[in-house]
């Protein structure tokens, strides 16, 4: 695409549905015994691909408008396709809900974005405490339970960095249809697990947290019916510092400032950046003051969400001072730097704290990035840029976001879609 920055971005936008709970729903939604409709499903190539996964596994999965719609499989296949299973995150939380049904699934190691290493030890690790035995080729992993398939379990999912998101899910796929009560302990409290949680409990499943952690009772049929995926606040964000970024204000319907992290409504705060929620239901955003640097660092929920550092990164260069993001879910998340100090940045790391210098006077530069949040990150940029840049990585912008550049648009943003020759390496 091709961006022409320095126009001040203002107006009003509805952000979608949340990519990263409607990913791990998808999964869940195999559990059920009845249709399960997800509404606000995000129209998202990642959407399409777990479509057809599930269409892989035997079930019946139609995207109409905006509803993700499940019936469930006569006979459910065990494997989850070797190729699309390649492409996305929730790999090992799909194989979760297929082996909780099946007893048994072939799957291969996750895709999705690779900007450091990611490890599935912990999900693994749920899989044989439910009484799988997994093996590991190079042709991918399988795990198989005895002839009474998952087995109630106890279950850590607790990393170095804190607790693993989708390990939690995974146990809890697997809890769900265990006969018995199953602990997962040092849970993620992320809205990914709490909104799994609920849309489980509205199933018939029984989950209890207390200082132990989460205590599930399987049940033997598990209901199906609708359920609304939550506004996707990585999305606001993003929008936020747009607009930020280029010294203007937003509008978001579709989110309330409850549904943001206080890590990251502490962080824009800090920066300069006013949210208010408004008597239409909307969060309102503006600038009060020039923005500042801060000094901050991510972490699990409710800290700053690891998927808006880079896009932080980006606004910050528009920020008076010296700024640290400091990396605390993962070893490192630096891939957007390159693309940033081409554009002019004065980005650099040091370990896993990225310092942004600002304020920065940013020019268009050729640059691409092969992860979601690092091309978005670039794109924040080169909207803030002097010129016309061009961005590349597509692809990966659209694994994570239907309307992004629409909306965009809608704001003021000059951009054109051109065709990528081959996907950015």
């Amino acid at each position: 695409m091709q961006v022409t920055g320095g126009r001040s971005l203002a107006g009003r936008i509805d952000v979608q549905g949340s990519k990263n709970v409607a990913l791990h729903l998808y999964a869940a939604a195999i559990l059920a015994d009845a249709p399960v409709v997800l509404r606000a499903a995000p129209p998202i190539l990642d959407t399409d691909v777990c479509a057809r996964i599930l269409a892989h596994t035997g079930a019946q999965v139609a995207v109409v408008g905006d509803e993700f719609r499940v019936a469930p499989a006569t006979l459910l296949r065990a494997e989850i396709h070797p190729e699309l299973g390649s492409r996305v995150r929730t790999t090992c939380v799909l194989a979760a809900a297929v082996l909780a049904r099946c007893g048994r699934v072939e799957f291969p190691r996750p895709g999705g974005d690779a900007f450091c290493a990611r490890l599935i030890d912990r999900h693994l690790a749920a899989m044989e405490a439910a009484g799988a035995t997994v093996v590991d080729s190079d042709g991918g992993l399988v795990a198989q339970c005895g002839p009474k398939g998952v087995q109630p379990f106890t279950v850590d999912v607790g990393t170095p960095f804190g607790p693993s998101l989708g390990a939690t899910v995974t146990a809890l796929l697997l809890a769900a249809k265990a006969s018995g009560t199953s602990l997962i302990t040092s849970p993620s409290t992320e809205p990914e697990v709490t909104e799994t949680i609920r849309f489980l409990t509205e199933r018939g499943v029984g989950v209890l947290r207390d200082a132990s952690g989460l205590h599930i009772e399987g049940q033997e049929c598990i209901t199906g019916g609708e359920f609304t995926v939550a506004g996707d606040r990585i999305e606001a964000a993003t929008m936020i510092m747009a607009a930020a970024a280029t010294g203007g204000s937003v509008t978001l319907g579709g989110i309330t400032t409850a549904d943001l992290p206080a890590g990251l409504t502490t962080v824009l705060s800090d920066a300069g950046v006013l949210l208010a929620d408004g008597a239409d239901g909307a969060v309102h955003m503006a600038l009060v003051d020039p923005l500042r640097a801060v000094k901050t660092e991510t972490g699990p929920h409710p800290g700053l969400p690891t998927d808006t550092a880079p896009q932080l990164a980006a606004m910050l260069t528009q920020a008076r001072g010296l700024s640290h993001i400091a990396e605390r879910v993962y070893t490192q998340r630096k891939t957007h730097l390159p693309g940033l100090v081409a554009l002019g940045a004065a980005v650099s790391s040091q370990g896993p704290v990225v310092l942004v210098h600002g304020a920065s006077r940013l020019t268009a530069a050729d640059v691409g990035a092969a992860d979601i949040r690092a091309v978005t990150a670039l794109l924040l940029a080169a909207l803030a840029a002097d010129g016309t840049s061009t961005i590349r990585g597509m692809y990966h912008l659209r694994r994570g976001y239907g309307h992004l550049l629409s909306n965009l648009a809608t704001l003021g943003a000059d951009i054109t879609t051109v065709s990528e020759a081959r996907p950015c390496p």
